[in-house]
C-alpha cells in the first residue's frame, strides 16, 4: 500500500471483521469499533476509496474492492496468527491477546508469516474460534448459534467469540473467568432480555445479554423452555 500506515490497515481489517459478523460496513460502525471521530473515519475512507481499496454503495455502505479484500485478508490472517503465537507459545492470557496481536500484526512480514505457520502447525482458527484465512486445515464447523438460541436447559460447545467482543478486555476477562472459551461445554440455565445464567465446568455465572449474544455454540441438546424467563429469578428459584 502506498504511504503504508498501521491505522489504514486497521480500517481494512475492521471492514472485513464487520462483514464476518454480518454487520453492514458503514462509517458509523467503524467509529464504534475503532473509537475514533466521525471526521477522521470519513477522511480515511475517502483515502481508501482514492487508492482503490474500497467503494461506496448507493446506500453508503463500504465495499472492499478485490484489491482491498486481498489486503484486508492478509492483515486479518497475520492478526490471528499473532494471537495463536501469543496463546500457544508465549502463554499470554486468552483475554489479553487481541490487543497485543493488534500491535504485532503490522510488523509481520510475509517471510515471518511463513515461519509462524510452520511453527504453529497452520492453525484453522484463532484462540477465539474465528477462522484464519488461507489455512490448509480450515474446516466447516457446521451451523453455529448464539448461546441463548439453545433455549433454557440447552447444552452446547463454545466454538466462536464474535470479533466485536475481543476489543472489550473486561468482557473477554469475564468470559475467560466463566470458562466460556472455545472448546468448553456450556449449559444455558435461564435468560431474559438483559442477562443469562450459564453453567460451565468452571461453575455458574450470570452474564449480560450483549455478551452472550456474541458467543456462538455448536448445539448438543436444545432446552425445553421456549419463553425467556428472568435469569436472576430462575437462578434462585
Amino acid at each position: 500500500m502506498a504511504d503504508y500506515h498501521p491505522a489504514v490497515e486497521e480500517y481494512l481489517e475492521t471492514i472485513l471483521e464487520l462483514e464476518e459478523s454480518g454487520i453492514p460496513p458503514m462509517r458509523a460502525r467503524i467509529v464504534e469499533r475503532l473509537k475514533v471521530s466521525a471526521p477522521a473515519v470519513s477522511e480515511t475512507v475517502r483515502r481508501l476509496e482514492r487508492e482503490g481499496y474500497v467503494t461506496l454503495t448507493p446506500s453508503r455502505q463500504i465495499a472492499l474492492t478485490p484489491k482491498g479484500r486481498h489486503y484486508a485478508t492478509s492483515i486479518l490472517r497475520r492478526h490471528r496468527l499473532a494471537e495463536r503465537l501469543l496463546t500457544d507459545v508465549l502463554q499470554v492470557p486468552w483475554s489479553e491477546v487481541h490487543e497485543e496481536a493488534g500491535r504485532l500484526e503490522h510488523a509481520i512480514s510475509p517471510s515471518l508469516e511463513a515461519h509462524l505457520i510452520r511453527l504453529l502447525g497452520d492453525p484453522a482458527t484463532c484462540p477465539h474460534g474465528n477462522p484464519i484465512p488461507g489455512s490448509a486445515n480450515a474446516s466447516d464447523p457446521g451451523p453455529l448459534e448464539p448461546v441463548v438460541d439453545m433455549l433454557s436447559g440447552g447444552r452446547g460447545i463454545v466454538r466462536r467469540i464474535d470479533e466485536e467482543l475481543e476489543a472489550r478486555f473486561e468482557r473477554m476477562q469475564a468470559l475467560e473467568e466463566a470458562g466460556l472459551i472455545p472448546g468448553s461445554e456450556v449449559t444455558l440455565v435461564s435468560f431474559d432480555v438483559t442477562e443469562a445464567q450459564l453453567s460451565t465446568p468452571k461453575g455458574t455465572a450470570i452474564m449480560p445479554r450483549d455478551v452472550v449474544d456474541k458467543v456462538f455454540v455448536e448445539v448438543l441438546a436444545r432446552g425445553t423452555v421456549d419463553v425467556a424467563e428472568p435469569a436472576r429469578t430462575r437462578a434462585h428459584a
